[in-house]
């Protein structure tokens, strides 16, 4: 064990974020994704909700301020009644973090799917919150983090 990183972070987790250059993207998927088919590099966090790992993920991956949408969501399917609360809780995370805001992306299920094979690794989670799927986009230490 080291000091300072919370127990929800794996060691192959933190690799994961250690070898993750700008630009490069994880997924954090939740319990109904099919993880397993669609990623290069699966870590399994298995028991953990994806709200409580963002939170210790980014403490420390930096998101990439270069881009329009350093993060992206699964769009809810048209037609599907499914009113996702889960993504304010993200917005809130993501901005007690960063203090600042941005524009999420929302992405059509098969292109966030596309999206998923390229990403550096995707992070299977027992989160049961329909459409909590998310994209980070990693981006550069600057001076002062």
């Amino acid at each position: 064990m080291l000091k300072g990183i919370p127990s929800i972070i794996s060691p192959e987790l933190m690799k994961a974020l250690m070898e993750m250059g700008h630009g490069d993207e994880i997924v954090l998927a939740d319990g109904n994704f099919p993880a397993a088919s669609h990623a290069e590099r699966l870590i399994q966090c298995n028991g953990h909700g994806i709200s409580e790992l963002l939170k210790a993920i980014l403490e420390f991956l930096p998101l990439d301020t270069y881009v329009e949408h350093p993060v992206a969501f699964m769009a809810v399917v048209p037609g599907d009644s499914v009113q996702p609360t889960i993504w304010k809780d993200y917005e809130e995370i993501i901005h007690h973090q960063f203090n600042y805001s941005f524009p999420f992306e929302f992405m059509e299920r098969s292109a966030f799917y596309h999206r998923t094979k390229k990403a550096f690794a995707v992070v299977a989670t027992s989160e049961t919150a329909q459409y909590a799927n998310i994209i980070l986009k990693k981006g550069v230490i600057k001076i002062g983090y």
